[in-house]
Protein backbone atom coordinates (compact mmCIF):
# COMPACT_ATOMS: atom_id res chain seq x y z
CA UNK A 1 0.00 0.00 0.00
CA UNK A 2 1.31 3.44 -0.56
CA UNK A 3 2.25 6.14 2.08
CA UNK A 4 -1.00 8.73 0.11
CA UNK A 5 -3.37 5.06 1.05
CA UNK A 6 -2.32 4.86 4.30
CA UNK A 7 -2.90 8.68 4.77
CA UNK A 8 -6.04 8.49 3.46
CA UNK A 9 -7.21 5.56 5.56
CA UNK A 10 -6.69 7.85 8.18
CA UNK A 11 -8.26 10.79 6.98
CA UNK A 12 -11.21 8.03 6.70
CA UNK A 13 -10.93 7.18 10.15
CA UNK A 14 -10.26 3.40 9.38
CA UNK A 15 -7.87 1.71 11.85
CA UNK A 16 -6.51 -0.35 9.00
CA UNK A 17 -4.22 2.74 8.86
CA UNK A 18 -2.21 1.72 12.24
CA UNK A 19 -1.77 -1.62 10.88
CA UNK A 20 -0.59 -0.80 7.44
CA UNK A 21 1.43 1.86 9.41
CA UNK A 22 2.49 -0.64 11.57
CA UNK A 23 3.19 -3.03 8.75
CA UNK A 24 5.36 -0.76 6.83
CA UNK A 25 6.85 1.47 9.07
CA UNK A 26 7.06 -0.74 12.41
CA UNK A 27 10.69 -1.87 11.95
CA UNK A 28 12.03 1.68 10.67
CA UNK A 29 10.33 3.40 14.10
CA UNK A 30 11.47 0.87 16.26
CA UNK A 31 14.97 1.30 15.20
CA UNK A 32 14.67 5.31 15.47
CA UNK A 33 13.12 4.51 19.34
CA UNK A 34 15.71 1.69 20.13
CA UNK A 35 18.89 4.17 18.98
CA UNK A 36 17.69 6.73 22.03
CA UNK A 37 16.58 4.01 24.19
CA UNK A 38 18.33 1.23 24.51
CA UNK A 39 15.29 -0.73 25.73
CA UNK A 40 12.94 -2.93 23.63
CA UNK A 41 10.03 -2.70 26.37
CA UNK A 42 10.50 1.61 26.09
CA UNK A 43 10.84 1.31 22.53
CA UNK A 44 8.20 -0.90 22.37
CA UNK A 45 5.73 1.23 24.05
CA UNK A 46 7.36 4.75 22.24
CA UNK A 47 6.50 2.66 19.14
CA UNK A 48 2.81 1.91 20.35
CA UNK A 49 2.63 5.71 21.32
CA UNK A 50 3.77 6.94 17.73
CA UNK A 51 0.58 5.09 16.06
CA UNK A 52 -1.61 6.88 18.50
CA UNK A 53 -0.04 10.44 18.21
CA UNK A 54 -0.40 10.21 13.74
CA UNK A 55 -4.08 8.56 14.59
CA UNK A 56 -4.11 12.16 16.30
CA UNK A 57 -2.22 14.12 14.46
CA UNK A 58 -3.88 12.87 10.40
CA UNK A 59 -6.49 15.05 10.17
CA UNK A 60 -5.71 17.74 10.26
CA UNK A 61 -2.01 17.42 8.75
CA UNK A 62 -1.75 15.71 5.72
CA UNK A 63 2.17 14.98 5.64
CA UNK A 64 3.70 14.53 2.32
CA UNK A 65 5.96 12.24 3.45
CA UNK A 66 4.55 9.42 6.09
CA UNK A 67 7.88 8.01 6.54
CA UNK A 68 9.36 11.20 7.95
CA UNK A 69 6.06 12.01 9.72
CA UNK A 70 6.53 8.92 11.80
CA UNK A 71 10.14 9.00 12.04
CA UNK A 72 9.93 12.55 13.85
CA UNK A 73 6.93 11.57 15.75
CA UNK A 74 8.47 8.40 17.37
CA UNK A 75 12.25 10.43 17.73
CA UNK A 76 10.46 12.91 19.65
CA UNK A 77 8.83 10.58 21.59
CA UNK A 78 11.17 8.84 22.66
CA UNK A 79 13.51 11.84 23.38
CA UNK A 80 10.92 12.75 25.60
CA UNK A 81 10.93 9.15 27.09
CA UNK A 82 14.77 9.60 27.96
CA UNK A 83 14.80 13.18 28.84
CA UNK A 84 11.90 11.69 31.90
CA UNK A 85 14.54 8.79 32.84
CA UNK A 86 17.48 10.96 32.77
CA UNK A 87 15.53 13.85 35.34
CA UNK A 88 14.74 10.36 37.21
CA UNK A 89 18.07 8.44 37.12
CA UNK A 90 20.77 11.00 35.74
CA UNK A 91 22.10 8.51 33.41
CA UNK A 92 24.45 9.13 30.16
CA UNK A 93 24.55 7.08 27.41
CA UNK A 94 24.57 7.99 23.56
CA UNK A 95 22.23 11.07 23.35
CA UNK A 96 24.27 12.95 26.65
CA UNK A 97 27.82 12.37 24.13
CA UNK A 98 25.98 13.16 20.85
CA UNK A 99 24.81 16.81 22.63
CA UNK A 100 27.82 17.29 24.34
CA UNK A 101 29.40 16.95 20.58
CA UNK A 102 26.88 19.39 19.03
CA UNK A 103 26.56 21.88 22.27
CA UNK A 104 28.99 24.80 20.65
CA UNK A 105 26.17 24.63 17.74
CA UNK A 106 23.22 25.01 20.08
CA UNK A 107 23.63 28.52 20.97
CA UNK A 108 22.64 29.18 17.21
CA UNK A 109 19.44 27.58 17.41
CA UNK A 110 18.05 30.35 20.03
CA UNK A 111 14.71 30.87 21.46
CA UNK A 112 12.30 27.78 20.39
CA UNK A 113 9.66 29.92 20.19
CA UNK A 114 10.95 32.59 17.77
CA UNK A 115 9.61 30.36 14.43
CA UNK A 116 10.81 32.59 11.72
CA UNK A 117 14.58 32.02 12.84
CA UNK A 118 13.83 28.31 13.01
CA UNK A 119 12.49 27.85 9.93
CA UNK A 120 15.75 29.69 8.50
CA UNK A 121 17.78 27.45 10.64
CA UNK A 122 16.01 24.27 9.15
CA UNK A 123 17.17 25.76 5.64
CA UNK A 124 20.30 26.67 6.63
CA UNK A 125 20.69 23.20 7.42
CA UNK A 126 19.33 21.59 4.69
CA UNK A 127 21.53 23.25 2.49
CA UNK A 128 24.79 22.66 4.71
CA UNK A 129 23.77 18.74 4.48
CA UNK A 130 23.51 19.07 0.76
CA UNK A 131 26.70 20.43 0.40
CA UNK A 132 28.71 17.34 2.09
CA UNK A 133 29.77 14.76 0.49
CA UNK A 134 27.15 11.58 0.63
CA UNK A 135 29.30 9.49 3.38
CA UNK A 136 29.84 12.64 5.38
CA UNK A 137 26.29 13.51 5.02
CA UNK A 138 25.37 9.54 6.24
CA UNK A 139 27.24 9.70 9.64
CA UNK A 140 26.18 13.11 10.20
CA UNK A 141 22.59 12.34 9.68
CA UNK A 142 23.23 8.93 11.36
CA UNK A 143 24.90 10.39 14.22
CA UNK A 144 23.08 13.59 14.91
CA UNK A 145 19.31 12.84 13.53
CA UNK A 146 19.11 8.96 14.35
CA UNK A 147 21.86 8.47 17.35
CA UNK A 148 23.51 6.17 16.10
CA UNK A 149 26.85 5.10 18.02
CA UNK A 150 30.25 5.83 16.60
CA UNK A 151 30.74 1.82 16.37
CA UNK A 152 27.78 1.04 14.65
CA UNK A 153 28.67 3.66 12.13
CA UNK A 154 32.06 2.59 11.74
CA UNK A 155 30.60 -1.23 11.41
CA UNK A 156 27.93 0.15 8.49
CA UNK A 157 30.10 2.22 6.72
CA UNK A 158 33.71 0.13 7.08
CA UNK A 159 35.41 2.70 8.80
CA UNK A 160 37.20 2.66 11.99
CA UNK A 161 36.16 4.27 14.90
CA UNK A 162 38.37 7.12 14.60
CA UNK A 163 37.62 7.91 11.03
CA UNK A 164 34.24 8.02 12.00
CA UNK A 165 34.89 10.48 15.48
CA UNK A 166 37.77 12.47 12.80
CA UNK A 167 34.73 12.50 10.08
CA UNK A 168 32.28 14.07 12.24
CA UNK A 169 34.66 16.53 13.74
CA UNK A 170 35.50 17.70 10.49
CA UNK A 171 31.51 18.16 9.82
CA UNK A 172 30.80 19.86 12.82
CA UNK A 173 33.64 22.67 11.94
CA UNK A 174 32.53 22.88 8.59
CA UNK A 175 28.65 23.23 9.91
CA UNK A 176 29.93 25.71 12.25
CA UNK A 177 31.67 28.00 9.56
CA UNK A 178 28.14 27.47 7.38
CA UNK A 179 26.27 29.12 10.10
CA UNK A 180 28.39 32.01 10.76
CA UNK A 181 28.74 32.48 7.20
CA UNK A 182 24.59 32.54 7.27
CA UNK A 183 23.87 34.81 9.89
CA UNK A 184 23.78 32.56 12.68
CA UNK A 185 26.01 34.06 15.89
CA UNK A 186 27.76 30.91 17.88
Amino acid sequence: MTDEQIVDLYWQREESAISESAGKYGSYCHAIARNILFSREDSEECVNDTWLRCWNSIPPHRPSVLRSFLGKITRNLALNRWEKARAEKRGGGEITVVLEEISDLASSIGNPDELPERLSLTACLNRFLESEKEESRKLFVGRYWYLRSIKELAGEYALTESGVKMSLLRARGRLKKHLMEEGFFL
